[in-house]
């Protein structure tokens, strides 16, 4: 048996007062992202037609003061509860679950739980990443998405 990389993850929910069909939507509108989540400055989709399983982008986010660019792919879909995202960075490979779950008529809790699997044996920076600050940097990072997306669909009317 070989040597398993550690996995670190960072889980985040929140309640948004708005429908569950809403808030999917806002979570998977890559043309909009930029608009939604005022940490994503650009994002280019490398494939046509709705979000599904094998869908791909190209996101430009703003973190830790630097521009990072990473090509970003559906591999797991079941609208409008669940999808998982998938990127590799520098050997790092990283799943993003979003589970979206109606509470309550117009109530809906998002869960995003972020992993990050670094190559074999290689912890050094990741591991100071999403260990201590790092973690709460990301769980930041999360909640802020999380927070712009409540801002979008809880402002809307429920006829948009």
């Amino acid at each position: 048996m070989g040597h398993t990389p550690q996995v670190t993850a960072v889980t985040v929910e929140r309640h948004i007062a708005a429908p569950r069909d809403r808030v999917w939507e806002a979570l998977t509108d890559l043309p909009g992202m930029p608009g939604t989540l005022s940490g994503v400055t650009r994002v280019e989709v490398l494939t046509e037609g709705p979000f599904q399983t094998g869908t791909r982008w190209i996101e430009t986010r703003r973190m830790f003061g630097k521009e990072a660019t990473e090509e970003m792919r559906v591999t797991a879909c079941q609208a409008p509860a669940r999808y998982v995202v998938e990127a590799e960075s520098r050997g790092t490979h990283y799943v993003s679950e979003f589970t979206v779950r109606e509470t309550a008529p117009g109530r809906t809790l998002v869960r995003m739980v972020f992993s990050a699997r670094p190559p074999g044996g290689v912890r050094g920076l990741l591991a100071r990443l999403l260990g201590g600050l790092g973690r709460r940097a990301v769980a930041r990072a999360v909640e802020r998405d999380l927070a712009d997306v409540a801002r979008t669909v809880e402002r809307r009317p429920d006829g948009a």
